[in-house]
């Protein structure tokens, strides 16, 4: 059976070290890794200017960064569950679309650890009027360490 660290690896996630910064970007607690909040590379609102596609691909790219936080602190993908995604979206006051944008990191969670199986998360997906930095997504996760 293929484990989601090779899955990642055949889709071309790389897990670089990455430097300590202001806050802890994963953390351990007990059998659970928290994350902090991943935001994207894309900046604007969703809905005026950003379209669903964009904000898809926004939510992903903050997935995969949150992929290379748990890596870098617990050193693989493999044994882990994803209990729990919350998604933030830099929304128009009009944009009720946030829960297909944020589909772009449930997305690639199912497709590493299984739609059926540990990829089948809780998830939120909410509306903001601004995000940090003018992030068009930002995305925390709750992990559980199946030992």
């Amino acid at each position: 059976m293929v484990g989601a660290e090779q899955k990642a690896a055949e889709l071309g996630i790389t897990f670089e070290a990455q430097q300590p910064g202001y806050l802890n970007l994963c953390i351990r607690s007990g059998n659970q890794l928290i994350t902090s909040g991943h935001t994207s590379d894309l900046k604007g609102v969703l809905g005026k200017g950003l379209t669903v596609e964009q904000g898809y691909a926004a939510a992903k790219d903050c997935a995969t960064k949150i992929l290379r936080s748990v890596h870098n602190t617990h050193g693989t993908l493999d044994g882990l569950r994803v209990i729990k995604l919350l998604g933030c979206v830099y929304s128009a006051p009009d944009f009720t679309d946030q829960h297909l944008v944020i589909n772009g990191a449930s997305d690639l969670m199912h497709e590493l650890f299984g739609k059926d199986g540990d990829g089948y998360h809780a998830r939120s997906a909410l509306g903001f009027a601004a995000l940090p930095t003018g992030a068009a997504v930002e995305v925390e996760a709750i992990f559980e360490i199946k030992e």
